[in-house]
């Protein structure tokens, strides 16, 4: 599968409101997710695909998604990036909010092998 044909999948699926299911479908077995942040000597960085599912899990049940627009692909050689914009509410604070990320997505052999978040000031 070429970088393009995933990215185009990946962003039907996040439009369709299945971002789990896009990454249980194209994440590589070793992929790397990398957060803009993280807690203060905690690593951003999550190692392997049961990592990336266990931080996408922790994400989904600490919030609540009101709505979500997705944007792209924007495809350059084996990678791409993707816009979300999502309004949703932190359950334990439930302050409201809205995020505006970026998503830079590497692809090999049809897999993503790492996925950077980048978020607006």
């Amino acid at each position: 599968m070429s970088t393009a044909d995933v990215a185009k999948d990946l962003v039907a699926l996040c439009k369709a409101g299945k971002f789990s299911e896009s990454g249980e479908k194209y994440w590589a077995d070793d992929v790397v997710s990398v957060e803009a942040g993280g807690p203060p000597g905690q690593d951003p960085a999550s190692h392997g695909k049961a990592a990336a599912r266990a931080k996408g899990e922790w994400w989904a049940n600490a919030h609540e998604v009101h709505s979500a627009e997705v944007e792209g692909p924007y495809l350059n050689g084996d990678q791409f990036t993707v816009r979300f914009k999502i309004d949703i509410t932190n359950r334990e604070s439930g302050q409201r909010m809205s995020m505006d990320e970026h998503a830079l997505y590497t692809i090999k052999d049809g897999k993503i092998v790492e996925e950077r978040f980048f978020y607006g000031g």
